[in-house]
């Protein structure tokens, strides 16, 4: 890789200074890249809950949570109730998201008497390097020339996929969805593979089809939210279209996987359903007639039988 090439800010937007959790709030990118303040695990829930972050940016806040919970509660002799009272809290935050994974990790170092924040930095210095390790691989599937459609935000991976190809000596451009309603395609990883010096075409949710039609893609690579036992995943909605029309133009479709949910299946994964006004208003500007009922179900699945290759995050408990 470039030796000039740096991480994205998505890759690792979570920071931990004092007792203070500070987030990417990546609802503001790309105009803005503020920082939002969290001083308890409450308002780090709320931050979940508002998508102020989200993909790898929530699993790391999770962590960071407990890191934080951990050093306020610094010299009380047993913190375990507290633990269990912020799991729950975690857990509920949203629902498609195995957040449990986890806080059960958190909740069993604790019972097995480990020092919890040794163990919790150490398991996000693994993270970092198994998230490294999955660009890698993800990069050794990319031909010089290829142009790759993606969908919604990986929260960095792109761009470190794109810049080991890069090492490579191949060139390699992308197609991204708007991603519809919260423009994460279009604010999000465009703007993190411009500023990275990738070639980045922007296109809506619904021309897929069509670009494909045309001959323009010959790659697709998302993330996914939550993993299923079978190998489906759940992902922003409008992957399983995407799926469905890879499949149909025999075009390789890749998932870059987080670990593995308790969920057998697809249908045992819940789809969580955000609030109508998500959909009909943006930042403030009402997008349909006031009073417009709305339906947004933030996820969907895409069935095993549609991924061409699942790209493992590996990562181990303890």
């Amino acid at each position: 890789m470039d030796k000039n090439f740096k991480f994205s800010p998505l890759f690792w937007p979570i920071k931990l200074k004092g007792d203070v959790i500070y987030i990417l709030d990546e609802t503001l990118l790309p105009h803005k890249e503020k920082y939002v303040k969290a001083k308890n695990y409450s308002q780090a829930c709320l931050a979940i809950r508002q998508m102020r972050t989200r993909a790898v940016g929530q699993v790391l806040l999770v962590m960071y949570i407990f890191l934080m919970v951990i050093k306020s509660n610094k010299g009380k002799k047993n913190i375990s109730p507290i633990l269990v009272k912020v799991a729950k809290a975690i857990n509920s935050t949203r629902p498609t998201l195995s957040f449990k994974y986890l806080t059960n990790m958190v909740l069993d170092w604790d019972k097995t008497g480990v020092p919890l924040d040794k163990a919790i930095l150490g398991f996000l210095d693994m993270l970092k390097n198994a998230r490294i390790k999955q660009a890698k691989e993800a990069a050794s599937l990319i031909k010089d020339g290829d142009v790759i459609l993606t969908h919604c935000n990986v929260s960095g991976l792109l761009p470190l996929i794109a810049g080991f190809a890069k090492s490579k000596g191949r060139v390699v451009s992308f197609f991204v969805t708007e991603t519809r309603p919260y423009l994460q395609g279009s604010r999000l990883t465009a703007w993190e593979l411009m500023r990275a010096g990738f070639d980045v075409t922007i296109i809506t949710d619904n021309m897929v089809a069509q670009v494909m039609e045309e001959g323009k893609i010959n790659k697709v690579i998302v993330g996914s939210d939550n993993l299923a036992q079978n190998g489906d995943i759940a992902n922003k909605i409008g992957t399983y279209q995407i799926g469905l029309i890879a499949k149909y133009f025999k075009i390789p479709f890749y998932v870059l996987c987080a670990p593995t949910s308790g969920a057998k299946t697809g249908k045992d994964i819940k789809i969580e359903i955000r609030p109508d006004k998500e959909l009909t208003i943006y930042q403030g500007v009402h997008l349909a007639p006031k009073g417009s009922k709305a339906y947004y179900p933030a996820f969907d699945i895409t069935p095993n039988n549609l991924i061409t290759k699942h790209i493992y995050l590996e990562v181990k408990n303890g």
